[in-house]
């Protein structure tokens, strides 16, 4: 049941022209070379230090890596880290 909803999501989304990310909540990353890095969509945080910043999402995690870590804002769905970010994985649950 859930795939059908899934490709549901996905047809309409084609068919409607509607932008993917607010369709199928799917995360929007912006990132800003290695020093900003704009999250919108998430479902909150998990884990956060000077060096990482894990994010739940709806279908996984997201992992970012890197150093001198500050949160310049954060909102219920939306997040803006600073510092030097080396890394950034999606993990699957």
């Amino acid at each position: 049941m859930k795939r059908i909803k899934q490709q549901m999501q996905s047809w309409m989304t084609k068919q409607l022209q509607l932008p993917a990310d607010v369709m199928m909540d799917l995360p929007r990353i912006t990132m800003i070379g290695q020093l900003h890095i704009y999250i919108e969509n998430h479902h909150g945080v998990l884990r956060f230090s000077n060096q990482e910043l894990r994010l739940l999402l709806k279908q996984g995690q997201l992992l970012i890596k890197g150093d001198h870590f500050v949160i310049k804002t954060i909102l219920p769905e939306e997040l803006l880290l600073e510092g030097r970010i080396d890394h950034v994985q999606f993990i699957h649950e």
